[in-house]
């Protein structure tokens, strides 16, 4: 029995999600503790993720380009009896996507904009 499009679209926005998240840790982390006021050079040590950006950028993309496929596909190749042929299950997932995308967004434009900031 193979997966649903509900199970297959909700996998890839949440490793889009999660290889966003990782792909942004080596920047945003250090910045968010600075702004919530916590210092000391152990701060320096926090960009162990940085070599691994691109890679988890690149999850991020295919993953979102394979959650695009599924959710905003036409309504007429759902079945009837799936999830997907539910409006609300389709616009939850559909925010759901965007929010990611975003994510994914700030993960690309983070390391550019970052100097801004220190």
């Amino acid at each position: 029995m193979s997966p649903s499009t509900p199970d297959r679209s909700r996998a890839a926005l949440m490793t889009g999600g999660l290889a966003a998240i990782l792909a942004s840790s080596c920047c945003l982390g250090p910045l968010l503790l600075v702004s919530l006021g916590f210092s000391g050079a152990w701060l320096g040590s926090l960009r162990a993720l940085d070599p691994y950006r691109p890679w988890f950028i690149g999850v991020a993309l295919i993953a979102l380009f394979f959650a695009y496929r599924r959710i905003f596909r036409p309504v007429q190749e759902c079945k009837p009896d799936e999830v997907c042929a539910l409006p609300e299950v389709r616009r939850t997932y559909q925010w759901l996507f965007w929010i990611v995308a975003a994510l994914t967004a700030v993960a690309l434009g983070f390391p550019y904009v970052l100097p801004l900031f220190y």
